[in-house]
C-alpha cells in the first residue's frame, strides 16, 4: 500500500509539474506580444476547475488579440488543446480554457475593475524567470 501511495504522489506531482510547465508556456507567449504585468496564481490548492490562472494586460484590443494569437499558437505547436475561448472578437478580455491552465490577457482598464488577483489573493503566485522578459522590461513580477 505505502508503494502505491508513492506512485499517486509521484503522478500528481509530475502533472503540477506539467501544469505549471503550461502556465510558464503561455507567459512566455504573452510576454512575448508585450503583455503587461504577467501573472501566474497556482490554484491547485483552492480550485476544482483548474490548477493555474495566467493573468495579464494588453494596452490596445489590437494587443490584446494579438496576445491571445501568441499563447494560443504556443499551445498548439506543444500539442495543447484549447478548450474554449471567449471575447476574441471585442478584445476587451480573452478568456482561454486549456483545462488545468486558464489564461486571461485583459485590456488594462478592465483587469483594474475585474480585479482576479485580488479575488484569488489566497492563491500562490508562481514566479517568472528574469529571462523571459528580456532586457527590454517594464514590469517584472
Amino acid at each position: 500500500m505505502t508503494q502505491e501511495r508513492t506512485v499517486k504522489e509521484s503522478e500528481s506531482s509530475t502533472y503540477e509539474q506539467s501544469s505549471c510547465q503550461k502556465a510558464l508556456a503561455c507567459a512566455r507567449a504573452a510576454i512575448d506580444k508585450k503583455a503587461e504585468n504577467v501573472k501566474i496564481l497556482n490554484l491547485t490548492d483552492i480550485s476544482g476547475f483548474t490548477d493555474y490562472f495566467v493573468i495579464c494586460s494588453g494596452m490596445s484590443d489590437r494587443q490584446v488579440q494579438a496576445v491571445a494569437d501568441s499563447v494560443k499558437k504556443t499551445m498548439h505547436t506543444q500539442h495543447r488543446d484549447l478548450l474554449s475561448a471567449e471575447g476574441y472578437s471585442d478584445g476587451r478580455w480573452v478568456l482561454m480554457d486549456f483545462g488545468d491552465v486558464v489564461v486571461h490577457v485583459f485590456l488594462d482598464a478592465l483587469r483594474e475593475y475585474y480585479d482576479l488577483e485580488n479575488l484569488w489573493a489566497d492563491a500562490p503566485r508562481i514566479k517568472i524567470p528574469a529571462e523571459y522578459y528580456g532586457p527590454g522590461a517594464t514590469r517584472l513580477n
